[in-house]
């Protein structure tokens, strides 16, 4: 009779600190509701960092996720892509994507870059030239290495000016904490 006591207390010890241990991993993986909104989230990442931060919010957001790829990538080489960036953003252009992605049946789409030469890379300038954001809101993000956003919120509005942009969010390299993501989130009142 003792052993069997023991053995349901040890069960039960064992169910209740499952239950505890997967109530404290799901602390930092914060759901933030959109109000029933259907929610995008749109990235170019060169390195990683865009990536990272793009699924931080997604995961925050329960939104779909579309990553803007360039046809012709990038060279692997840090300096050739700085002095490509460079003179693209020079002579605006914008490269062709692999598919342009569709924002019509979205109201919120997070659009994500890092920023190249103070604004957007190319990529997120095709993205949003090609596509038609009246009506919409916008949430701009970027990464960057030092720099801070710079240029890049203000030369989204203007390549989807029938959109509503709001306030971004800026993230030094990959240092961008679950916490002030979604506290970053909740202050958009979205």
């Amino acid at each position: 009779m003792k052993k069997t006591i023991l053995i349901i207390t040890v069960l039960l010890l064992i169910v209740c600190g499952i239950g505890v241990y997967q109530v404290l991993a799901n602390q930092n993986k914060e759901v933030i509701n959109m109000n029933d909104k259907k929610v995008l989230v749109a990235y170019y990442s060169y390195s990683g960092n865009t990536e990272a931060l793009a699924k931080q919010i997604q995961g925050m957001t329960n939104a779909d996720l579309f990553e803007i790829v360039p046809k012709v990538p990038y060279s692997k080489d840090y300096n050739t892509v700085v002095a490509q960036a460079k003179d693209e953003k020079q002579k605006n252009f914008m490269p062709e994507l692999i598919s342009n992605g569709d924002v019509k049946e979205y109201d919120i789409i997070f659009v994500g870059t890092p920023v190249w030469w103070y604004t957007m890379a190319s990529p997120v300038k095709t993205f949003l030239a090609k596509n038609e954001f009246a009506g919409k809101v916008i949430v701009p993000f970027c990464t960057h290495g030092g720099g801070g956003a710079s240029m890049t919120y203000s030369d989204m509005q203007k390549l989807a000016p029938d959109a509503k942009v709001l306030q971004g969010f800026a993230s030094y390299e990959r240092t961008a904490k679950d916490s002030d993501v979604a506290d970053w989130i909740k202050s958009l009142k979205l």
